[in-house]
Order: structure tokens, then sequence, then C-alpha cells
């Protein structure tokens, strides 16, 4: 009998080290220094109800999630404070355990216990009402009512329990005895802590980026703000300000991610997560020459997307990395002369038909960039990559989706027909069309209603191949009818021309015979084929 031994990490990497800590120490050890924030967020963020919220999850026991540690020498920029809360700075040479995942969460902990009550309109000067059982955020720093408990007198049994006692001797002994509780809460309350050791900033991204669990989702990119910040430079920043500068063109969605590739890239780097890691070697005016170039290359990119592939979005780029793959090329070679951007056009056509980028992994980053630097120095003519070609068969097992690669691919292909109305010649808008946020544009040829009514699943209904460009009005007109009705009364009405009209949306006369007898399965035999033979002329093969 055959077995399967699951993968094991490597030796050098420890197993994550699981505990379960009083909230209070954790706490505690964030003021004195031995756990640090890296500067994921540029400040404190969480809305003083989402801070009462949480104390009161603590109050009444619920659970409040777990903490990821991770404990390294590798030096991340951190917080020196918490609001307005200072917190210790690191010690020279000294393992640190940053905190990975539950910033708000212990920074709420932390600064509400903590508090040395200097600014009424701190987010930490809050208290707990004993007659109502809640938490508050007050408005001063004089003392308030005896029923009322700051929180920051809870790490001061003394100061506390002066307080249950001056309770007692007005004779409210219930309120002493939910002040006690409270006590007892915040010093008992534990929460399950994850603590990550001997791993490289690459060893610990995916791990992060994968199990945080903030409102705010961070990825690598956060990691590395952290890596590299300095007063003069804040990485987000700079790559937010690239995003914000391809906003006239609504490409502005390219993941922060994928422009950190590029950063990397020009710098000297690669696209995988090891170069990326580098970055923190890197000084700040490297890095600053390194985003001027990215975002020059990807200004360049953007308006070749936009008028040679007719993408009027990165919404319906195929896939992200072949802008980061395009934005390298366009790094080093400013101005392709038209032999290189036939040789670009057909690298995006050939990636993007394959679906290539959809298993892009540290050995394909590295072998494209090697291919990238061989076709941007001459070496190669081509842009060198492996890929494999596609049959018609692809367009008939595929069904449209708004998040699929090759329904992306497929409405760029129709795009450069120049498409128009079926019913009525009227060109089709492809700006509107390809804003993919908005799918009225796109309509099946055989309408769904007619194929559930023969027996067809929806999502075979759907195959790429029935899917056109028509306007809601035109839509609207054909509803439910057999193609064979419709189609018929298109040709009777506009004979020729009508003809034409259909092969602007790759319906041959084939497709049209097939149509005219409700051969569904005909149908999609033979606009599969003319869409595959526009395909493969868009990427030379």
């Amino acid at each position: 009998m055959n077995t399967i031994t699951p993968a094991m990490p490597p030796k050098s990497i420890k197993d994550p080290q699981p505990s379960v800590d009083r909230i209070d120490d954790l706490a505690r050890r964030i003021l004195y220094g031995d756990i640090f924030l890296p500067k994921f967020q540029r400040e404190f963020v969480w809305e003083k109800q989402q801070i009462l919220d949480l104390l009161d999850s603590v109050a009444l026991n619920y659970p409040i999630g777990s903490i990821l540690l991770w404990q390294s020498r590798q030096e991340l920029r951190s917080e020196s404070r918490i609001a307005d809360l200072d917190i210790a700075s690191p010690k020279p040479d000294y393992p640190v355990n940053y905190l990975l995942d539950g910033q708000q969460r212990l920074s709420s902990i932390c600064g509400a216990l903590y508090w040395r009550g200097e600014n009424p309109n701190s987010p930490w000067n809050v208290a707990y009402n004993l007659r109502s059982k809640s938490f508050l955020h007050l408005d001063t720093v004089d003392e308030p009512p005896i029923h009322i408990v700051r929180l920051n007198k809870l790490p001061n049994p003394s100061a506390f329990f002066l307080q249950v006692a001056a309770l007692e001797a007005a004779r409210e002994l219930e309120l002493a005895g939910i002040a006690r509780e409270l006590f007892d809460r915040f010093k008992d309350y534990r929460v399950a802590t994850v603590t990550l050791s001997d791993m490289t900033l690459a060893d610990v991204a995916p791990i992060f980026e994968r199990i945080n669990s903030t409102g705010t989702r961070l990825t690598i990119v956060d990691l590395m703000r952290a890596a590299t910040w300095s007063p003069d430079f804040d990485l987000v920043d700079s790559i937010d300000a690239i995003r914000k500068a391809l906003e006239d063109k609504s490409f502005e969605g390219i993941e922060r991610k994928a422009i950190l590739r590029n950063v990397s890239a020009a710098i000297g780097g690669g696209f995988t997560a090891e170069s990326i890691d580098d970055l923190r070697k890197s000084s700040v005016g490297d890095l600053k020459d390194a985003v001027e170039a990215t975002d020059k290359s990807f200004r360049r990119s953007v308006d070749f997307l936009s008028s040679h592939i007719k993408a009027p979005s990165a919404a319906v780029v195929p896939y992200t990395n072949q802008i980061v793959v395009l934005a390298e090329i366009l790094r080093r070679i400013p101005t392709p002369n038209a032999a290189q951007w036939a040789a670009i056009e057909k690298w995006f056509w050939r990636t993007g038909i394959s679906g290539y980028f959809s298993g892009w992994n540290s050995g394909t980053m590295s072998s494209d960039l090697a291919a990238v630097v061989a076709f941007t120095q001459g070496q190669s003519s081509e842009i060198d990559i492996e890929v494999q070609k596609t049959d018609s068969n692809l367009w008939t097992n595929r069904a449209f989706r708004l998040n699929n690669a090759h329904s992306k691919i497929l409405a760029l292909i129709l795009a450069y027909q120049m498409p128009v109305d079926i019913l009525t010649g009227i060109a089709i808008d492809v700006s509107v069309a390809l804003s993919w946020q908005n799918s009225k544009e796109f309509h099946h040829f055989f309408p769904q209603a007619f194929l559930k009514s023969k027996g067809v699943s929806s999502s075979h209904s759907s195959a790429l191949a029935n899917i056109i460009f028509l306007s809601s009005v035109s839509n609207k007109n054909i509803s439910d009818r057999p193609p064979s009705d419709y189609v018929r009364e298109l040709l009777d009405k506009h004979g020729e021309q009508a003809r034409s009209w259909l092969s602007k949306s790759l319906i041959d006369d084939e497709a049209i015979a097939a149509a005219l007898n409700d051969d569904y399965e005909a149908f999609l035999t033979a606009r599969s084929k003319a869409i595959h033979r526009v395909a493969s002329q868009l990427a030379s093969w």
C-alpha cells in the first residue's frame, strides 16, 4: 500500500510555539518593550466604540481571537506611541517579539490599562460604570464619581482597592463586588498566543497574509513598510501615490503587492518574496529611485493596455501579474520600436489566452525576469516563455464569470473586433462594456430561459462561446425567444448587412446556420472555432 508523506517545513524553521497568556501581561510587554508593534498602519485606527466593545468582550469573558508574534532579530520599524501613550523602544541586539496579528486588540488593552491621564479626549480615557455594567469614554481627567472606575487603575491594585474600600464605606457593597469581579476578569483573562521564530521575513509573509484577522487585510506590503520605514520614506504612501497617478485611466485598482514586485525589480532584485525581503537592506535614496522608476513604467504600461489592448481598467486585465511583467519590460525599454511593440502584444495575448499566469510561482517569476532581460537587451527578438497553445474547446468548456481570466480575455478579443449591436448595427461602446463592474452589456446569444426549457444546465448555457456584447434594449427585444425566431427576423429585415453585424461578434455563417436550427451544440462548436481563429491570430499561433 502506497502512502503519501506530507511535506515538512525546512529543519531550519522551528515549529510555531503556542501558549496561553494573560492579557494584562501581554499589554505590559508592549508597554515595557518586549512586544513591538511594526508600522503596519499609519496610526491607531480603531473607533472609540470598537475599543469599548473589545473591553466589554473581555469583561464578559467572550473570546477576542488569538495573537500572532514573530520573534526575530530582523529590524522592523516599530511604533513608539499608541495614540497618546508612549511605549518603550526596542533594545539593541535583542530578539524582538513583533506583533503580527492582534495590533488593534492589544493596543486597545494596553492603552486603556496604562494611560497616564493627560489628554481628556484620549481614546484611552476609559472607565467602567459599575451601576450599568458598561464601559464609557470620559471627557475629563478629573476623578469621576465613586461608581465609575477608570481602567488605568486596574494595573495598580492599591489604587483600585482604595476605590473598592470607598464603595464599601459608602455601603455600596454590591458595586464593590462588581468592581472585584472586573479586577479578577482583567487579571485572569487569557488569550491564545502563537510565536513564530527563526523565520526570515519571506517565510513569515505568507503566514502573516493568511492568518492576520484585522479589519483591513494586511499583506507583505505592510511587512515591508515596517522593514523600510523612515521619516523620509513610507513604502505604502509611495505605492499609493503610483496608484493615484493611474486613477485618470481607471487603473488605480492595481494591487499594492503587484507594484511592490516592480519596486523590488527596479532596485536590482526580482519579483519573488525573497527579493522583496532584500528591500530592507536598501538605502532610502535607492528606494526612492526605484519607486520613481516604477511609477514611470506603470504609466507606460497603462497607456499600452488602454490604447493597444483596449483594456479600459485594471479590472479587465486577465492577470494582475501580466501588468507586473509588462511594467518591468517598459522600465527597461521605455520606448520600444515597432518590432518590440509587436512582440509585447503577442506576449500579452499568449499569456492571457493560455492562462499562463494562473500558476505564477517563484520559479516562473525568475524565468520570466530572465526572458525580459534577454528581450530588452536585444539578445532575443521575443519574450521567450513557454506557453501552452489552446484549442477551440476552451471557449466551449469554460463558463462566463466576471472574476474569470478567460472571460476577460474573451471580452478583450471581442472589443478588438469593434463590435456592433447585432439587432441594430449601432457601435458598442467597449469602454462601457468593459467597465466590468457592470455586466449589463454581456448577454447570451442563445437565451438562458430558452436553453433551460431544453434541459441545458445554467453553467453550460453560460459557455464563453454563447456570450456577446448586446445592449440592454436589444436583449429585452430578444428576451427568451429561440434564435431561429429572432435571427431569422434579423436576416429577413437586414439581409447581408445583418450577417456583417453578426460577424463583428465572431458569429460566422456556420454559427448562423446552427442558430437558425436552434442547435446549441453546433452553434458553440462553430463560434468557438471563430473565436479561436482570432485568438490564434492575436497570439501569432
